[in-house]
């Protein structure tokens, strides 16, 4: 057996508890773990090796991140510039080459603020994502021909990126401080690498990853500060701010979501407000093409109108999407309140994530993207991440599959509709069996690889051994006598400080 080095750079004191190696602990890892020479043995020089988790994690992050570049080399090398479908046949299609000439940065035009010639007018995209866009086309050179151009504009763009990947990665390894090497599911997850380069998505990963990991370390307003400038670059961040509300209602910790909130809202509207004021027309493109856009790849919607022959309209699918997604947080709110433990942070985080994702009335492939880091400290499990996994590969190749034959004429080269609905429905399960499991950990916390371990919520900051204050439903009555159950027990608080009782009003 190999010797793997430890979680970190330092010995571990007595006093504090070991790191957790998964493979001790996940059977699919250690049986993964022969590949490079087996599970650590016992006479493992922790903490002694320049490779401690963190490089280790942000290498392998980077390299993966690279052979999805190699992955698009046939689009980079033609498919993108000739022919409609050859770039969906070789699954190598990204929105970025395509948008540097169609929204004006190879002309020079300053986002939100110059019109865009054709139907779009306006950049449709948030105003910290408009500003990356822009940037890289500052460093792309203006010389030599279009094609030229937005070759080098997409080559830019990955470098950039490709930073983005590594702080996501390294910010994994950091937020559960015992468990470093749940780092590698982020780096090795194959939907990452196939879809990185797609958009842009991966700057706002970025920001709520470092976010999550200011929140796991009780800093409240600089995970605000990075949570507003998440949703600067794209919608979908500020969701966490729902879970965290609710669980720091049950654990009374008012004055640090207020401090949250309060960074949150400062940093948006820093980002927001010039362009708001100077480019208001500009400024609410993202807004009203969101609100206008009409069903679209990916969502259960398109299944329903291609299966049954209706036309749903943007506006009912924009109501009926706000109502699942509202059942969706009273779910995971009264889930927050009655769970016989408060749950995880980053348990709530996937969950508000995900159903946001189920209930939209599009899915693009890209965003897998926004789940695989909450996934990660939601359910380090390696079967149940791979699973995943798999379901979403299956729908990256179904997508491109399914333009391929949409694209090609009378030849109908790829995947017909029934085809690319089953890919949705691999999809939609795929990603709702990793959401009940979270939830299964939810009610039965020793079931919960994270708990089993001897942690609270490592990633919860000031939650992580909070007491309760308010809770509601079986939670608030505990049974006089509980029945002795197998298996591991978890006590309350820190690991390997004794822990404390809950307390709650009983409602």
């Amino acid at each position: 057996m190999c010797d793997m080095p430890s979680a970190d750079t330092t010995r571990v004191s007595v006093d504090e508890p070991e790191p957790v190696q998964p493979t001790k602990e996940d059977g699919v890892a250690a049986n993964g773990s022969e590949l490079i020479g087996g599970p650590i043995g016992r006479r493992a020089l922790l903490g002694m090796s320049w490779w401690t988790p963190v490089r280790v994690v942000a290498l392998v992050a980077i390299g993966m991140f690279a052979l999805g570049m190699v992955q698009k080399l046939p689009c980079y090398d033609g498919a993108w510039f000739f022919g409609v479908s050859s770039q969906y046949t070789h699954a190598c299609y990204s929105d970025i080459p395509h948008l540097y000439q169609g929204r004006g940065f190879a002309d020079g035009l300053v986002p939100y603020f110059d019109k865009i010639p054709g139907d779009m007018q306006y950049l449709e995209y948030p105003v910290l994502t408009g500003v990356f866009m822009e940037v890289a086309s500052w460093l792309t050179p203006g010389s030599g021909s279009i094609q030229d151009q937005e070759q080098w504009y997409w080559m830019v763009n990955a470098g950039m990126l490709m930073v983005c990947t590594a702080v996501i990665a390294v910010c994994t390894v950091r937020t559960q401080r015992r468990r470093p090497w749940d780092g590698l599911l982020v780096a090795l997850a194959p939907a990452f690498a196939l879809t990185a380069t797609i958009n842009w998505d991966l700057l706002a990963v970025a920001l709520l990853a470092a976010a999550l990991l200011m929140w796991s370390r009780r800093r409240p307003l600089a995970f605000g500060v990075l949570v507003g400038l998440a949703t600067a670059a794209k919608f979908y961040p500020f969701l966490v701010l729902g879970p965290l509300f609710v669980l720091c209602w049950r654990a009374g910790k008012w004055r640090e979501f207020g401090t949250a909130l309060l960074g949150a809202v400062g940093a948006w509207l820093v980002v927001n407000l010039p362009v708001m004021f100077l480019a208001p027309e500009g400024w609410a493109k993202f807004y009203s093409f969101s609100r206008e856009r009409g069903v679209d790849f990916g969502s259960i919607f398109l299944i329903l109108s291609q299966r049954f022959d209706i036309q749903i309209t943007a506006a009912a699918a924009n109501t009926s999407a706000m109502i699942m997604m509202v059942v969706a947080c009273g779910g995971i709110a009264a889930l927050a309140f009655s769970a016989p433990r408060r749950p995880r942070f980053a348990q709530l985080a996937f969950l508000i994530v995900a159903a946001f994702i189920l209930t939209n009335k599009v899915y693009s492939p890209q965003y897998v993207l926004w789940l695989i880091p909450l996934a990660v400290l939601a359910r380090p499990r390696w079967r149940d991440f791979l699973i995943w996994q798999a379901c979403e590969v299956a729908y990256f190749l179904g997508i491109w599959m399914y333009l391929a034959y949409t694209t090609s004429g009378d030849a109908h080269k790829g995947l017909p509709t029934e085809g690319y609905q089953l890919a949705i429905a691999v999809h939609l399960l795929g990603t709702l069996y990793l959401c009940a499991v979270v939830v299964r950990d939810v009610y039965l916390p020793e079931r919960d690889v994270v708990r089993r371990a001897g942690d609270d919520d490592p990633a919860g900051g000031v939650l992580d051994g909070a007491e309760d204050v308010f809770v509601l439903g079986a939670a608030a009555h505990p049974p006089r006598h509980a029945a002795h159950l197998d298996g591991p027990h978890v006590e309350w608080g820190d690991h390997g400080t004794g822990g404390s009782s809950p307390s709650a009003n009983k409602v």
